[in-house]
């Protein structure tokens, strides 16, 4: 960077560039961070150093605000943030965000800004999360559903009743059986793009995969539900498959099909906003990262992109690099360029 850029982004109080240079302002003898919230100086008045070191031995003093000898704002929102996923991940974590704030030593102002600023969900909503994931752990060890829903962290079963049907995707004494009273429809239909296997539960889609070998789809189904009622030859379901099959062949006739999937709080967010992504259009992963509010969880959205259960419905081909390039797609990268060509094709212009 020129003096020039320096100067931009002290202006603009660009965290990323906190780790390139400070700068130093005559007039007060201090040196600060380009981040720094203090009020800017004059440019005649400032000097711009390559390292801490450099404008110590210029006599100048380091910042008490931004401390630019320290760990940098970034890296005390990174420690508070893990110290309070520490917290939040013990089985009896604080009932109240102003107790968890006065256990890492912020107010609670400050620990839901920032918490929801780095991750994208609110301390409560990671916490609902994790309950409910030490919940489907325990079920999968064995235990009891009530055994399991206290050890995961809830105050009662009403609790995790209430919640249950988004983060398990069934009852939790279904799942801890793998889904024994649980039935499943599917049907395997063709397509220009292969193989199509649409599978649902009562109350909605629960899974719609593309591939070559029909039969390796519906091992992955059974595999996926391996104690479920599964039903293959149900007339009536026709009709879900054809709707299906003409979002593939047309994916920019959007889709209102009722879904049952199992998502971590996260994943929702993720998928959810690939839902509003319009047709005929890409976005990066990071511009999903930043539209649900977690701009550094960009690794996170991928994974969340590659482990959508339902194609097309929620448009994870729409997700390309920041580059532009296709990236990987868990029904095979041709597949992707092909729908996101089809799109294109039939998008309205305006």
């Amino acid at each position: 960077m020129d003096d020039d850029e320096r100067w931009t982004a002290v202006l603009a109080r660009d965290e990323g560039a906190d780790e390139t240079f400070v700068f130093g302002v005559r007039t007060t003898g201090v040196y600060c961070r380009p981040s720094c919230p203090a009020r800017r100086p004059l440019r005649q008045n400032v000097a711009f150093f390559d390292t801490p070191a450099e404008a110590r031995a210029a006599a100048l003093r380091a910042c008490c605000r931004c401390d630019p000898d320290g760990a940098g704002p970034r890296a005390r929102r990174a420690d508070l943030v893990a110290r309070t996923c520490a917290i939040l991940d013990r089985p009896d974590p604080p009932t109240t965000l102003a107790d968890l704030a006065a256990q890492v030593g912020v107010s609670a102002f400050h620990l839901h800004r920032v918490f929801r600023g780095e991750t994208g969900i609110t301390p409560k909503a990671y916490a609902t999360a994790r309950r409910a994931e030490r919940t489907r752990d325990n079920l999968d060890a064995g235990s009891s559903v009530t055994a399991a829903v206290y050890d995961a962290g809830y105050g009662s079963t009403g609790r995790f009743y209430d919640e249950y049907p988004w983060r398990l995707g069934m009852a939790p004494s279904d799942y801890r059986r793998g889904g024994p009273d649980t039935t499943v429809r599917f049907a395997v239909g063709r397509s220009t793009l292969g193989s199509v296997l649409v599978a649902a539960t009562d109350r909605g889609v629960c899974g719609i995969s593309l591939g070559d070998d029909p039969n390796e789809l519906v091992r992955e189904l059974h595999d996926r539900f391996d104690a479920a009622e599964l039903v293959g030859d149900d007339p009536d379901f026709a009709r879900v498959v054809a709707t299906v099959i003409a979002l593939v062949e047309e994916p920019v006739s959007g889709s209102t099909l009722p879904l049952d999937v199992r998502a971590t709080a996260f994943q929702e967010r993720v998928w959810r906003a690939l839902r509003e992504v319009g047709p005929g259009t890409t976005v990066t992963y990071a511009e999903i990262a930043r539209r649900i509010g977690a701009p550094t969880a960009v690794r996170a959205v991928g994974a969340a992109c590659a482990a959508n259960p339902v194609a097309v419905v929620v448009p994870c081909h729409r997700v390309v690099r920041t580059d532009g390039a296709l990236a990987g797609y868990r029904w095979g990268v041709p597949r992707k360029a092909e729908l996101l060509d089809r799109e294109a094709a039939g998008a309205p212009t305006t």
